[in-house]
């Protein structure tokens, strides 16, 4: 018989240990640590095998291997096929991520709703019951404009967990697209660990990666995450997957983005923009006229940034407030904005301008929900903060560009004609941006671009005297 032994695993980063562990040494996570039970004689998991993905691995020349660049499988949702690099790769696997009740499942069913037109298309959950979906799929289709009952015929729905089971309905249906929803709910019968561990997320999506390489069909994996916003489970189910998407929003927003942070075949940090309505998930085509939609006019504290979401420009409205604080230590308030990029900004405005911000609480707000992470933006949270404390508008028709340094200069960012383009389209007239060194492409057409060296002269150029 197989000796058994016991080990205690940390669900969070996959740290094991002989013994129990109040606190995970490894990633500081309290009462995380699992116990598992474990065959001694038992061949690892994954690796029992010689054999490769394809059956008994045979070293090839890279010329003798057949196939070029392979046909993607088109996507009907624009911006999902943008954040994907332009359609579904045969035989990839791709995870899928975010917030409880943030519409990933209401995406992917809406997906499958328009693939399954001329070849099976499997949906696999294992937390919702057969009539739940279904309803929601007919919810789904009324949304588009069709008559309630056209489902399509090609799209199959089974509720299961056990992995094996699931690996038998794809041989029957013969899937070009299988959809597990989710991971943390799928476990493999023959190991001890209960569902959503550590070890059975792992193993179950190895060998949905096999499935995926030996049959070219393309998976789509629903994954739940943390408190922290990270995928739940060990980190190495983000290097199994091929791609790994995060669909991100406020709960108190309408407007959900779906972003790429890895992408084995396009490029990362792509965005795709959706509203989430009563009949699901809708495209939203120009994003930048979006998040503008609501803006008002010469209002004190607000101008105009554009920001790089990939390959994509956005324009987005930063706000800014400042108000004498009824505390000792004033208070520093982001929404959208990084935390210790807004005190860097405060602190030039203070030593740099020498405006008298000690007394005043800052509060700064990108509309939308959208969240900047890139320092382009930082002309236009300085120009919102200062037009708030002096009462000054930003002027009306006029883009900010431009990354803060410490000594108060305005250093360059990049893709800037991309920019300005997008800001001319939208009916901008103006822009300032930090002087360049290098001439080496001309502006585009459409629209005034000012060149400032420094902040103190951007601000003079941007706010109505």
């Amino acid at each position: 018989m197989a000796k058994t032994r016991t080990r205690y695993v940390c669900q969070e980063c996959g740290r094991t240990s002989p013994k129990a562990l109040g606190r995970c040494p490894q990633c500081g996570a309290w009462d995380s640590m699992i116990e598992e039970y474990v065959e001694e004689n038992q061949p690892a998991q994954g690796h029992a095998s010689m054999h490769g993905l394809g059956g008994l691995s045979v070293p090839k020349r890279l010329t003798d291997i057949e196939g070029d660049s392979e046909e993607r499988i088109p996507v009907p949702i624009t911006e999902f096929s943008r954040v994907l690099g332009g359609g579904v790769v045969p035989g990839s696997i791709v995870l899928i991520g975010g917030d409880p009740g943030i519409g990933k499942s209401t995406l992917m069913l809406q997906m499958t709703l328009q693939m399954a037109d001329g070849q099976p298309v499997l949906y696999v959950s294992g937390e919702e019951s057969e009539r739940q979906i279904k309803m929601r799929a007919l919810r789904l289709l009324r949304g588009d404009g069709q008559q309630q009952g056209q489902l399509p015929e090609n799209l199959y729905l089974v509720t299961e967990t056990n992995l094996d089971v699931i690996l038998d309905h794809v041989q029957t249906v013969n899937p070009r697209l299988l959809v597990i929803d989710s991971i943390q709910t799928v476990y493999r019968p023959d190991m001890e660990s209960s569902a959503g561990s550590i070890s059975q997320v792992r193993e179950s999506a190895s060998r949905l990666r096999e499935l995926a390489k030996t049959s070219g069909i393309a998976v789509f994996v629903i994954g739940h995450v943390t408190k922290q916003g990270t995928i739940a489970g060990p980190r190495v189910l983000e290097h199994i997957v091929d791609t790994v998407l995060y669909l991100e929003g406020d709960h108190f927003q309408a407007y959900r983005l779906l972003r790429s942070v890895k992408n084995r075949f396009g490029a990362t940090s792509e965005v795709g923009v959706f509203e989430m309505q009563e009949h699901g998930m809708i495209e939203v085509k120009n994003p930048s006229e979006a998040f503008l939609a609501e803006r008002m006019v010469n209002a004190p504290g607000s101008a105009i940034a554009v920001t790089m979401e990939g390959t994509r420009p956005l324009l987005v409205e930063i706000q800014g407030l400042t108000s004498h604080t009824s505390f000792g230590n004033p208070r520093r308030t982001p929404n959208g904005i990084d935390f210790n990029r807004l005190l860097l900004i405060t602190a030039v405005l203070s030593r740099r301008l020498n405006l008298n911000l000690s007394e005043q609480d800052i509060f700064a707000n990108v509309v939308g929900g959208l969240r900047i992470d890139e320092p382009a933006a930082d002309l236009a949270v300085a120009a919102a903060i200062t037009s708030s404390l002096r009462d000054q508008p930003v002027r009306a028709e006029l883009v900010l560009i431009g990354e803060l340094g410490l000594s108060g200069e305005l250093r360059m960012v990049g893709q800037l004609n991309a920019r300005l383009r997008e800001a001319a389209s939208l009916g901008f007239k103006q822009a300032i941006v930090p002087h360049r060194i290098h001439r080496k492409e001309k502006f585009p057409e459409g629209i005034e671009v000012t060149e400032a060296r420094s902040l103190q002269e951007a601000l003079m150029l941007a706010l109505i005297q």
